[in-house]
């Protein structure tokens, strides 16, 4: 794939509006603010002295008006949910403990307020909410049903005489775990319970819980407990909640959709208990491509760190010039950086792609919203939630590596990276909870399709080999004769991209197969879906591939400036060829790759790598990270310069020794 021409050089502010996109001002506005502050913990700060700083730092976004800009006119704010979540994601420049508690307190907490209360919570809750004058939590996990939001066992029990829910642990393990806000500052929770009144159980709801009183002490009842130090994010206060008899006004109900009446008669549009709940959680949808959009600023500031690191930093001498060579140089060290570099650039745009769908779905006035629509939303989130943070975990490590002892050290900003987005791949759902998610609408999906009984129809839905199945079932094989694919260079985008597609809709197919047997009288439908869970956790990676290269193609398509359209074109290509490799087996044992396409792979992705090192620092600044973000021991530019003849050394410190 070697090219007689390299990318022409671009100018960074050029490749940054390009990646600022849509809510380029919010981006602007944000990476100003950064600038202006650097909030940077001290290191040896205690617990205490950490929620400290980060409470004093929540005054400050708090004064910045952005995260009023979010909610509602009618309480003052902009309606811009987009760009509330695209700066949220830029917070993760900084601190990432800042993050993650304005997340909690504006997203999780005022957002369930938003979006699943009524006129009066808004009223009432919103303004202080926004303000920081009443500081929430958002109390779902609990310590035996973490995942299993749905069966979860704490229970809000309706005493129709008193006009009042009754909020009950039920056994320890019931407790409202890992919550944030909830062990220093929290002063009301979001607390899901199973509802009860009278004989009915309709399902989970959502209900405001005050913990603590004026004064911080907790309210009668309720019992707070403190997570202690974790691996990172200690500048958030985790808890846990327990609640013994807590009575809460009936009005405490977050009643948008459903309410109980004063004589405990249940009402909600929504007959389905099930539909019910996913709704109300399809509402909470922020919270996810939120955490996603974090992990991708995070992943985004490791490769600044690292690549201008591997840019300084030099190792060996030339052969034939006896010149050091920078790390950066060398093709080992450039396969680390440059392919996660490029999953970041795809991420970028697919985040864009995924806050604008929210966006038209969330913001006021956007009217209704089909089912279809809503269901798609939530299936793109949670698969990118769990794409994207995977991919930060992964790819963060790797710049760790990549600048060797100085990336161990504290001082050069990676640890703490590392240590604090560890968590993503767990909250906000477990990530391989959501991949299974995304897979069970999907099969969802087929299954909606089949209802309709034509072939014809499914084909280009599912691929050739999933209509195949079905054409078999339904006496029409002769419709949907599987074909192979074209015999096409590898280095040509089509069919590059049809080899993602063919992917997603193949083991899509697989999967459905080995779930067939499922659907027959007698069968153990548990022990089936069990066998094939692998299965279905490979087709829900396929479709997050199939929706990432095609948002990062239609971002390249729309560019304007020629030079930015062909090195962006170059990155495309490099992570795109770069997944192929990754799953280069499957290729393989399907028939769809050759053994001597496979082989091409690796010159393919090195000749790219060899084409984007030149730009390797253009495409890192192109991020925008503030400098003062990145300042850091390893890069300050005084390290890199030779000392002036005769000059005297350093001092250097002096260790006693027994």
């Amino acid at each position: 794939m070697t090219r007689s021409t390299a990318p022409e050089t671009v100018p960074t502010e050029e490749l940054r509006a390009v990646l600022d996109g849509r809510w380029a001002h919010v981006r602007q506005d944000t990476r100003a603010q950064l600038a202006e502050q650097d909030l940077r913990p001290d290191p040896d700060f205690t617990s205490e002295q950490y929620r400290a700083h980060i409470g004093e730092s929540m005054k400050l976004l708090t004064a910045s008006g952005r995260p009023l800009t979010g909610f509602d006119p009618a309480v003052g704010g902009d309606g811009d949910v987009g760009g509330v979540v695209t700066a949220f994601a830029m917070l993760a420049y900084g601190d990432l403990s800042l993050l993650v508690k304005a997340g909690v307190q504006w997203g999780l907490f005022g957002g369930a307020v938003q979006v699943l209360g009524t006129e009066r919570h808004h009223e009432r809750y919103l303004r202080q909410i926004i303000d920081g004058e009443l500081l929430g939590c958002f109390a779902m996990t609990e310590s035996g049903h973490g995942s299993d939001v749905q069966h979860l066992h704490t229970t809000a029990t309706y005493d129709r005489d008193a006009g009042e829910f009754v909020i009950d642990t039920p056994y320890p393990a019931a407790r409202k775990e890992y919550i944030g806000n909830a062990a220093r500052d929290g002063r009301m929770a979001v607390v899901f319970a199973q509802l009860i009144t009278d004989d009915t159980r309709p399902g989970v709801h959502a209900f405001l819980v005050p913990l603590r009183d004026a004064e911080g002490r907790p309210l009668p009842g309720v019992t707070i407990g403190d997570d202690g130090r974790k691996a990172g994010l200690n500048g958030v206060d985790n808890g846990r909640l327990s609640f013994a008899r807590v009575r809460v006004p009936r009005e405490n109900l977050l009643n948008r959709f459903a309410d109980v009446a004063a004589d405990g008669t249940y009402s909600s549009p929504i007959a389905n208990e099930t539909a019910r709940f996913f709704t109300m959680l399809g509402t909470l949808v922020r919270g996810r491509i939120s955490v996603a959009g974090g992990a991708g600023g995070a992943a985004q500031k490791a490769l600044a760190l690292a690549v201008r690191f591997g840019e300084r930093r030099r190792q060996f001498s030339h052969p034939s010039t006896g010149e050091e060579i920078a790390v950066l140089d060398y093709l080992a060290h450039q396969r680390k950086l440059l392919p996660a570099l490029a999953t970041t650039y795809a991420l970028h745009f697919t985040q864009d792609d995924l806050v604008a769908r929210m966006h038209a779905v969330q913001a006021p006035g956007a009217g209704p919203v089909g089912a279809r629509e809503q269901r798609t939303l939530e299936q793109s989130a949670a698969g990118i939630k769990a794409v994207a943070t995977w991919h930060a975990t992964q790819t963060i490590q790797t710049c760790r590596e990549a600048c060797g002892g100085a990336g161990y050290l504290e001082e050069n900003l990676l640890p703490a990276l590392k240590a604090d987005t560890d968590v993503f791949t767990t909250f906000e759902g477990d990530n391989t909870v959501l991949l299974q998610l995304l897979a069970k609408e999907l099969l969802s999906d087929y299954g909606r399709t089949i209802k309709k009984g034509n072939p014809l129809e499914i084909a280009p839905l599912l691929g050739r080999q999933l209509a195949g199945v079905l054409a078999e079932r339904t006496g029409a094989a002769s419709l949907t004769r599987r074909l192979p694919l074209r015999w096409l260079d590898l280095s040509d985008r089509r069919r590059r991209r049809e080899l993602l597609e063919t992917r997603r809709d193949d083991t899509l197919a697989t999967a459905i197969r080995h779930l067939a047997p499922a659907m027959r009288k007698g069968n153990d439908e548990f022990a089936v879906f069990n066998d094939a869970q692998d299965l279905l956790l490979v087709a829900a990676r396929a479709h997050v591939d199939v929706l990432v290269e095609t948002s990062f193609r239609e971002a390249v398509e729309k560019v304007r400036e020629p030079a930015v359209r062909e090195l962006l074109g170059r990155v495309y290509d490099l992570h795109v060829l770069t997944t192929i490799e990754r799953e280069r087996a499957w290729y393989l044992e399907t028939g769809r790759l050759t053994a001597a396409e496979s082989r091409s792979l690796r010159p393919l992705v090195n000749d790219l790598c060899a084409e984007l090192r030149p730009h390797a620092r253009t495409l890192v600044d192109g991020f925008g990270v503030p400098e003062n973000r990145l300042a850091c021991p390893m890069l300050d530019d005084a390290a890199w310069e030779p000392v002036p003849s005769g000059t005297p050394p350093a001092p250097t410190e002096q260790v006693e020794t027994g």
